[in-house]
């Protein structure tokens, strides 16, 4: 009897998508796009193939290898100045609170004004840090220095390149063999 390999269902085969320089569009969240949605980017002819999955998709005319790794045919360029989201907020910092030091996952932390808004505090990167729930409501209403809860690093804004380099010390939780040369090439190498 010969056994069949076993292959993973399409929703499992996202493409890891690369600018038209081969690096990708970003680390963190990683660029990934789903296979339905690379399929079409292929057959619109707005993508390179660069790796395969083993696995095919079937229509009643044709077979189609599912791509792993894809890079675009046009070079996107980065934003310069990154959104000022919660998400990025906590890259930023490394997601761990900047009054104890401590990391959180995601759904544990939030974030602070370190001027309170209630003290004239503005909702900006310069003050709005990442905090926990406990160090959240410890500090409370009060300005840093009257309750000794001053940040261990300053908020700033973050240029895109450097919530990339965040992002990259966050790996996802899966890696395709076939994504891994495209996601830490240009990291220093440790001399031997």
């Amino acid at each position: 009897m010969r056994e069949w390999p076993l292959v993973p269902p399409p929703n499992h085969c996202p493409a890891l998508v690369l600018n038209a320089d081969f690096r990708p569009l970003s680390y963190y969240p990683l660029s990934l796009w789903s296979w339905q949605e690379t399929v079409k980017a292929v057959f619109l002819d707005r993508v390179n193939i660069v790796s395969h999955y083993d696995r095919v998709v079937r229509s009643p005319h044709s077979e189609f290898r599912l791509p792993s790794v894809i890079s675009l045919k046009e070079f996107v360029p980065a934003n310069r100045r990154p959104a000022f989201t919660r998400f990025n907020v906590f890259l930023r910092d490394r997601f761990t609170c900047q009054y104890c030091g401590r990391p959180f996952p995601t759904h544990d932390l939030t974030f602070d004004h370190v001027i309170p808004r209630s003290r004239g505090g503005r909702t900006t990167w310069e003050n709005v840090i990442t905090s926990c729930a406990a160090c959240n409501l410890a500090k409370g209403n009060q300005m840093p220095q009257s309750c000794g809860m001053v940040p261990l690093s300053p908020p700033f804004q973050p240029s895109a390149h450097e919530l990339q380099e965040n992002g990259r010390g966050f790996p996802p939780n899966f890696l395709h063999e076939s994504w891994r040369d495209f996601l830490y090439w240009d990291t220093e190498l440790d001399p031997l």
